[in-house]
């Protein structure tokens, strides 16, 4: 159950397209936050370089997170091979948010749907880390839109891509990074130094997950009604059009299919954020233009779940070979 599982894999899939995150079920990630907290706080009171402990950070998150996911997969494999499947199966689902990132984002067009722009602005500041209190209707739209595309990466293509190749501890690795991202990844006075080496980590465990989404979302845009000839030109003429590596490849892809225009001016704690815009304004950026978003999301997922599923049954049978 260690090693990558096409059966896992699939439960996983399962779970989390059927289910998602339920609120009542403790999720890992808060765990792994709160190990974060704790390490940051030890780390500055022990340590005066900023940078080591944030290589230390960086490890022990990391270390953590993966030893107790295999310990834990281990442990019920030990009692039994249906629980150790299951807890392999359980534990890998939480690595993916196909499901939760549709919720989330269905809150914030849902308002926005009745006309309750206030209400769209507060559902959309607990997804994003723009400004959102000054927003007008089409810029929560293209926030919107946005984090769709680029958690599309973070949040599915690249779970999936660590979990084929390395099982229920690598997706749990990789998420642990992701959360060490979103928690002291910002070039700001506190987390310049101390969040550096997450932030290019995470760079690092998604530079070929956001190339390969950026692929698929071309592949499968003519399958859902979307133009793959302009998300394949925007792709490749915008990819680098944004200060992060990676989050302008899933971004231009999305917006070439979509026919939208995103990128542009936003605020981040105040201060003004001038970035590059990213496609052409071949078309309004409403409602329609997200439901187009979510459905591409979805295509996508399922491609990637065919070439992770096997993957993972390709390096099983590899593997069992050589037992």
């Amino acid at each position: 159950m260690i090693q990558p599982d096409p059966t896992v894999l699939a439960l996983a899939l399962l779970l989390d397209l059927c289910l998602g995150d339920p609120r009542w079920l403790p999720h890992p990630v808060v765990m792994i936050g709160r190990l974060i907290t704790f390490l940051e706080t030890l780390l500055r009171r022990c340590m005066a370089n900023e940078r080591i402990a944030g290589v230390l950070l960086l490890a022990l998150t990391v270390t953590s997170a993966a030893s107790v996911t295999w310990l834990m997969v281990w442990g019920s494999a030990r009692l039994h091979a249906l629980a150790g499947l299951m807890v392999a199966a359980l534990l890998s689902s939480t690595c993916l948010a196909a499901r939760s990132l549709q919720r989330e984002s269905c809150l914030v067009a849902d308002a926005l749907d009745a006309g309750d722009i206030a209400s769209a602005r507060v559902k959309l500041s607990y997804i994003v880390g723009r400004d959102t209190v000054d927003l007008d209707e089409e810029e929560i739209w293209r926030a919107l839109i946005e984090t769709v595309a680029e958690n599309t990466t973070d949040g599915i293509i690249a779970p999936l891509f660590w979990l084929a190749l390395g099982g229920p501890v690598a997706g749990m690795a990789f998420k642990a990074v992701s959360t060490l991202d979103s928690m002291v990844g910002y070039k700001n006075e506190r987390y310049l130094r101390l969040g550096w080496a997450s932030a290019r980590m995470d760079d690092l465990v998604n530079y070929i997950p956001a190339r390969l989404t950026a692929l698929l979302m071309v592949m499968v845009a003519p399958l859902i009604g979307l133009s793959q000839a302009n998300a394949a030109s925007i792709a490749l003429r915008d990819r680098l059009n944004h200060p992060s590596p990676n989050s302008a490849h899933p971004e231009s892809a999305a917006a070439g299919a979509l026919g939208i225009r995103l990128g542009g001016p936003s605020t981040y704690g105040g201060l003004l954020s001038v970035k590059q815009f990213i496609g052409d304004p071949l078309r309004s950026i409403d409602g329609q233009a997200y439901r187009g978003m979510i459905r591409l999301m979805y295509a996508t997922t399922l491609a990637m779940a065919v070439i992770s599923l096997a993957t993972a049954a390709l390096l099983r049978g590899i593997h069992v070979t050589q037992l």
